[in-house]
Parts: C-alpha cells; structure tokens; sequence
C-alpha cells in the first residue's frame, strides 16, 4: 500500500493536502438525510457542493466517503491553499487518482518537468481513471484555491469529458471559473448549496446532545436562530458552551462579536477581501438591509451594487432578498463581526453613517428605518418629530407594534416632559387599549400642536382628528364618532402632495370608522356604502391595512341579505389579509368570527368553531368592544348549537358586560338579550328570564327577537297559548327585526307552542314555514337552538325540503353537511344545477314521480336526469348515487 495515500479501492484516498478524510468524531451527528441527498447527487455527471465558509462542506465529503460497505473508488484531493500552478495542481489529482486505483509504482509521487503541458496530464489522469475499471468517483475540495486560469479551463475539459461511469464531485466556496452550463442543461450537474448545508432546529438539538449540553427547547432554538443554521457558527457556539455556568445567558448574548466566532470570520471572510470591499461592508453593516444605492450613499463610492452582487456569488454571508437581487442583507453573525470592527476601527464615522442612512429612508418613504437610525445617531428630537410625523401612516400600515417599539426607544419620560411625543403616546396607549391614558395625552398633543410651526399644524392636527375618532369607535361611542366626522375638515385641494396623500388617509380612516360604527349600529345599508368606498380608497392610496380593516366588516353588514354574500365577502377578507401575512392579527378577527356565524347557521358547526377559534386567539379581552361583543355571540351560538345552555349563558353574560362597558348601544344587544332570556327560560330560570323581560321599556320589548323569547319564555311557564300570543307580532310581520334567523325562530317556537296544543297540522305548517324561509340559505341553526328539530321526525311524507330537513338532522346528530373529513374531488363532470336538484330527492324515500311532483317537471325529465346523474357520479343505481353524492359533499351524509 503506498505511503499517505488511502490506496486500498473502496476508501477514499488523498493527496496535496495531506489531509485524510476520517470517521465521525465525538461531537459530530449523522446528517444522514444530507449525506443521503449528496449520494443522490453523485450519480450525476458532476456535483457542485458551493457554500461559505464552515458549511460543513468537507464534513459531509468525509461523511458520505466514510460510509461503510462502499464498493467504489473514491480519489480525494483538497487544493492546497493558494495554489497557482497548474503543474503542481494536477500531479497532486493524479497522485489521488493512482492511491485510489491503486495503480502500480503509485509509491512514488509524481515528479515536476519544466516543460509541463496540462492538456496531456489531463489525458493522463483520464486515462489512469479509465484503466481503473469500474465506477470511480473524483473527489475535489476547496477548489476556491486554486488561482490558475489555465489549470481551470483543463479541469473544464475534463469535468465535462468524464466517461459514464466516472463522477466528480467539486467543493468550494464560491463558483469556480469552470463552463459547466452544458452539463446543467443535459441535467449532469448537481448542485448543493448553503441553504442545503445549514442545520435544521432537530440537528442544531442533536449536535448540542452530543456534545452533552443541555438547553431548553426555546434556548437551542434561539441559538438556531442566531447562527442561522450556519456550522461552524453552531460548532464553536457549542464548543463554547461546554462547561459554561450560564448557557442560557451565553446563548442570548451569542452574536459574531463574541471571540471564537469573531476571530473565524476576520480570518476567513473579511481579511479575504480586497480593501474596497472590507470598506463596503463595514460602512454598510449598520443598516438591517442595503440596496445598491445605499450603499453608494453610505459609502461615498460608486459600484457598490456590483460588488454586493459578485459578494452573495462568492458565498461571502451576503443574501439578497427579493428575487431582483436589489436588496441584500448579511449573515446576523457577520453583521455582528462587522459592526464591532466598525466601532474598532472607525467609531467617530457612526453617528454620519446612521444620519446618511436615516436621510436616505426617510427620503424613500421608509419612516421607522429612519426613526431607529436618528435614535442610533443620538438625533433624538428630530427622531422623536419624525415619529410623531409619521405615527399614524405606521399604524395604517399595520405597524403599531413598531410605533410602540420606537417610543420605548427613548428615554423613559412622562407626556407632560415630552410633548413633542405626546401624540405618540397617545396612539401607542389606544393600541393597547388604555384609553384613559390616551386621552390624556391627546389633550397635551392638541396643545402642543398649536405651539408648532404652522407648516406642521396641518399634519398634526390631521393625525390628532384621526385619533379622536378611533378613540369614540374603541369606547363604543357612536354618536360621537357620528359627529367628529361630520366635524373634520374637507380634503385639501391645491396643496402639497403630502397634504393631499395626508387628506385621502383621512378620509379612508373617517370611512372606516363610519362604517364599522353604523355596523354595529345595524345600520347595514349606510355601513355597507362607507365600508365599500373606504376599501376602495385604501387601495387608490396604498393603504391595504385600511383595505382590509374594511373589508372584514363587509360579511357582518351582509347578514339581513344572505348567507352565501356573508361567507363570500368573510372569506375576500381572509385571503386579502393573509396575502399580506395578517391573517393572525387583530385586523381580521370581524371576518373571521362572521364567517364562523354564517357556518354555523348552515349546520357546518366544526368548521364555524375552527374559524371561531381564530377569531378568539386574535380578539384580546380589552379589544374593540364591537368585535368581542361579536365573538361572545358567535360562541354562544356554537354552544346552543351543540346543546350546551350553561355555556351559552356564560358567553351570552359576557356579551352584556361588553355592552355595559360601552358608551352607546351595540345593534346585537338586543339579540343578547332575547337569547338570554330563552335560554334562561329552557334551564328552568323563567322567573329570571321573566325579571329580564319586566325591565325592558315598550320599544325593546316590541322587537322580534324578544317576542320570540318572551313566546319561549311562556312555553316554559306551560302556557302554549300565551307563547302564540306573543309570537302573533312577528309571524304576521308587525313586529320586524334584521336578523334572518329570527323569522325562523318565531315559526319554530309557533309549531312547539301547537304542538303543546295538541295541534300537530298547525305545528307541521308552521315547521314547513319555517322550512319555506330556511331553504334559500339552507338555515339549520334555529331549528337546533328550539329543539324543533324533533318535529321534524313527525312531518307529513310530502315535505318540500325532504332534503334539507336531512341535513338539519345530521347536523343535530353530529353530521356536519359539509364536515372537513370528507374528500373534496369533484365528480368527473359536475352536475347541472337541475340534476343537483334531483339529487337532493334520491336519499328520501319519495319515488321518481313524486319527485317529478315536487320539482314540478315531468317524470321524464327526471329519469334524464337520474341517468346522468349516475353517469356523472360512476353510480350504477340510487344507494351508490347516494353514497357518492355524500362522498363528493353534494348531499349531507343522511341517516334518516
């Protein structure tokens, strides 16, 4: 065997470096997917592995060579760091070539000529390959030492002249010189990059087990989070962290000024760089991300995009972040290295840089970047009027949170000290819904503004009107949102642009908050014409926060015209809002708890809880008292809808301290209060439902849904008679309410009230009424809320609604009609809306010419609609018809 080299075929061999590829040591884990993933790769033509330094990149040669039971040839060669001549670089590839093939006299390393000529060592080296037999794979690390153009073009030659069953596989650290886009368009090259080589969470947890160094879950994944997956990052983070007495806090203060990091990253990347380039980064590492002319500005050159450019092409820890490769940003550990060299080398140019950089976003529109750099320079008065300039545009913007964090960036002072921030903190307090507080400092900003110069009045008094009318809304008081709108200045004309775009914000925002007042007011119609022009403005003048704050109110205003408009426009809503990532933000919850309203209305009670669900985990307990009211009784409903009355009293009693909290009178109060008192009165608390209804005055007590309660209440008291009495306003109309479950309500409690009665016609027509007004939306949910639903069982044989009133009773039973279990795939060809009819008779019991009947068409019209329907549906007669109508969701899964 000869000498330094792994000559024995199967193992890998190496040659040049002297370095020899080895086992797994203690510390390392089995990145087995990874090493899977390069085996894949290997039986390409070539395998590019291109990552930065400390990737892992030799680790996962060493990884994959080392396997055991390997039948191959592996020749393995690291290029000697800074290797210009081609004679040298090559004699080291054919001395790995001959340890790996084995090849007689291979003891002897190859000898140096003057007269080297490349193109026949690399025939040589081809040839050996060759003579080996078998499959052989070439194995080159660090290419990226290699400086010879000449040694690159041959390894071009010969990477794209390998035999079939030759491979190589190419590590570096950046993309080498070599013409390999033939190879990529005949799909023979293979390419592992950094993003393939970073540590996932799992394996930054197994590394750390390995090296027995117990963290917390949330801690080695902040340590992840720091390193950004990044090796050798992880590696002397753990090194570090063996032995420490405080990993946790070692964890959270682990940036790339710490020593291990800082002294790998100077010695691997930055004193690699020409002068100009380590100037660049320095100058541009304060800012977050840096485009092009940015970077020019901060520093003072020109070409900086270029070299931003060839810097994320090196794998030098720059990352661009559009897919126009115009913004770039750098590894959190590089940035962390680049900002302390900064401050070593050249403190007294930080202050100017941040001012450039602030000049330059707020030139550019981007405030809060502005903000935090004029905080970074020490500017803080004129950080704080940029911020007060500029609070309520962040918060249309959706980024409240950001105000927030700015202002905790000054230094801790009350209202009174800083009035130059009064109205900051006042729109920081309402968010956070201290609203007493906010106040208080509107107050100090309104006096503030009349002491400011006059070409920043107009602005200021602009935002504190916005705020005034969000801080009416958030109180629950509408008249006086009614009248600061009707009070606030007209839109600017003839004057500046930034007037004039300060005027449309306004204007959306008046919309916005008018719209979702006269919401909750049920005033639906005006609601709807002030939401729908808000929405349309926000989206003239690029305000999609205020767009979507619009549009979640659309399906709630929807809810006196149709079912299937409050789902449509609910679900507009949450796809316009996860467009823009809000579909967990606050924004969104009127959208969410509606949508979740309509489905439980139509019986679809798990997928309405799901939504419900959303709308709770985004709607805090001091949030606009509007939206919870909302929310308290969409639960209510769900838990009447499952039965549960206790539940449905605690939700509905939450409901009604919201309103008590509120200034003015939500329009579902009324809706609170009737469902109260009915489900008081089915718990056996009459007297208590009776105490409600006393303390109503004449106009509460005359509307709809409280003479619907006030029937059940009478129904509980034994007295059928006096709940038709009651009931006799609604049914013939007298007696109106918005809602357009309550006509439905009436009818239900009516056909209880006769069937008490012992009159079960009168209770069968008043079930078919209700029946009548629940089809168009396929309502279900009074007829769970009443238990009238058991009536249903004793309706006559020649029902119009044979369909939905199964529906109604799988509902009841526990089978949603459209549950999220059942597959979705449609039928090969949809049906026709006539054949979708017909389906829906096939579950019952009626006979072809019954349906006929009923759907007023001829029997023959129903037999051609049959045959197709089971030509459609793959069915070869009614029961499977049946059975895969279910199955696509076109019918409910029927049991009666």
């Amino acid at each position: 065997m000869p000498k330094g080299h792994g000559a024995r075929p199967g193992l890998p061999a190496t040659a040049g470096s002297g370095r020899t590829p080895g086992r797994g040591r203690p510390g390392l884990i089995d990145r087995r997917d990874l090493v899977a993933a390069l085996d894949r790769a290997a039986g390409k033509q070539v395998t590019m592995i291109s990552a930065p330094a400390g990737s892992g990149k030799t680790s996962l040669l060493r990884a994959w060579a080392d396997r055991p039971g390997q039948g191959r040839r592996i020749a393995f060669m690291s290029v000697r760091p800074g290797q210009q001549d081609a004679q040298l670089f090559w004699l080291a590839l054919l001395d790995a070539v001959r340890a790996a093939a084995g090849t007689e006299g291979a003891a002897e390393p190859p000898a140096t000529t003057p007269g080297f000529n490349g193109g026949a060592m690399m025939d040589k080296v081809l040839s050996e390959i060759e003579a080996s037999g078998g499959p052989f794979f070439l194995v080159i690390d660090d290419l990226h030492e290699l400086g010879s153009a000449e040694a690159a073009e041959q390894l071009t030659a010969l990477l794209t002249g390998l035999p079939p069953d030759v491979h190589a596989i190419v590590a570096t650290r950046h993309d080498p010189p070599l013409h390999l886009h033939k190879l990529r368009l005949a799909g023979e090259l293979a390419e592992i990059r950094a993003a393939q080589l970073r540590f996932t969470e799992a394996e930054t947890r197994d590394l750390l087990a390995a090296s027995a160094v117990a963290l917390p879950d949330h801690v080695a994944a902040l340590l992840h989070r720091r390193a950004e997956g990044w090796a050798a990052g992880l590696r002397l983070a753990v090194l570090s962290l063996a032995g420490h007495p405080d990993p946790e806090r070692f964890v959270a203060e682990f940036s790339g000024s710490h020593r291990t990091v800082a002294e790998y990253l100077m010695a691997e990347m930055l004193e690699r760089q020409p002068a100009e380039v380590q100037r660049l980064l320095l100058r541009t590492s304060l800012p977050d991300r840096v485009n092009g002319e940015l970077a020019d500005l901060l520093t003072g050159a020109a070409g900086s995009e270029r070299i931003l450019l060839e810097l994320e092409d090196a794998n030098a820890f720059v990352v661009s972040l559009d897919p126009g490769r115009t913004w770039f940003r750098y590894h959190h550990l590089f940035a962390d290295l680049l900002r302390l060299e900064l401050r070593r080398t050249c403190p007294e140019a930080i202050p100017e840089l941040h001012r450039l950089a602030a000049r330059w976003f707020a030139e550019h529109g981007q405030a809060a970047d502005a903000v935090r750099h004029l905080q970074a320079a020490g500017d803080r008065a004129e950080a704080a009027r940029l911020l007060t300039d500029h609070t309520v545009s962040l918060t249309l913007d959706g980024q409240a949170g950001t105000v927030v964090a700015l202002l905790r960036a000054f230094p801790a002072r009350t209202g009174e000290d800083s009035p130059e921030l009064a109205l900051v903190y006042a729109n920081a307090e309402m968010h956070q819904h201290r609203l007493e507080e906010a106040q208080a400092h509107l107050e100090i900003a309104r006096a503030y503004a009349a002491t400011t110069p006059p070409d920043r009045r107009p602005r200021l008094r602009t935002a504190i009107a916005s705020l005034d009318l969000l801080l009416a809304r958030l109180r629950g008081h509408f008249d006086a949102v009614f009248e600061q709108a009707d009070a606030l200045p007209s839109p600017a004309t003839g004057q500046s642009n930034t007037e004039i775009a300060l005027a449309g914000d306004l204007r959306a925002l008046v919309l916005l908050n008018l719209g979702v007042t006269e919401a909750w007011s049920l005033r639906l119609a005006d609601s709807e014409r002030h939401l729908l022009e808000g929405a349309a403005l926000a989206r003239d003048i690029g305000r999609p926060y205020l767009e979507v704050a619009c549009r979640a109110h659309l399906g709630f205003v929807s809810i006196n015209r149709s079912l299937a408009l409050v789902r449509e426009r609910c679900e507009e809503a949450v796809a316009l809002a996860a467009r823009y990532g809000w579909e967990s933000e606050a924004v969104i919850a009127p959208a969410q708890a509606s949508l979740a309203g309509a489905l439980i209305c139509t019986g679809e009670f798990d997928r309405g809880e799901q939504w419900l669900d959303r709308a709770r985990s985004v709607t805090r307990s001091e949030g606009e008292p509007g939206v919870r009211l909302l929310v308290r009784l969409v639960s209510a409903m769900l838990a009447a809808a499952r039965g549960r009355h206790r539940d449905v009293l605690a939700e509905l009693t939450a409901a009604a301290q919201v309103q008590a909290d509120m200034v003015g009178r939500h329009g579902l109060s009324s809706r609170v209060t009737a469902w109260t008192m009915a489900t008081q009165a089915r718990l056996g608390m009459a007297d208590r439902a009776r105490t409600t209804l006393a303390a109503l005055d004449d106009r509460q007590a005359a509307a709809a849904e409280i003479r619907t309660a006030a029937a059940v209440i009478r129904l509980a008291e034994q007295d059928p008679a006096g709940a038709r009495r009651e009931l006799r306003p609604v049914l013939d109309g007298a007696a109106t309410g918005s809602s357009l479950l309550t006509p439905i309500e009436a009818r239900l409690v009516d056909a209880l009230a006769c069937r008490d009665l012992d009159d079960d016609h009168a209770a069968a027509s008043a079930v078919e009424q209700a029946l009548n007004l629940a089809e168009p939306d396929r309502i279900i949910l009074p007829f769970a809320t009443t238990g009238a639903w058991e009536l249903l069982r004793a309706l006559p044989h020649r029902t119009s609604h044979a369909a939905l009133v199964s529906d109604i009773l799988d509902a009841v039973r526990g089978d949603s009609p459209a549950g999220p279990n059942r597959p979705a795939a449609g039928p090969a060809e949809e049906l026709s809306p006539s054949e979708l009819r017909v389906l829906r008779y096939l579950p019952t019991n009626l006979t072809r010419p019954e349906i006929a009947a009923e759907l007023s068409v001829s029997l023959n019209t129903v037999n051609t609609h049959v045959r197709r329907i089971y030509a459609k549906l793959g069915a070869g007669d009614r029961s499977s018809a049946v059975q895969r109508g279910r199955e696509l969701r076109l019918l409910s899964n029927g049991r009666a």
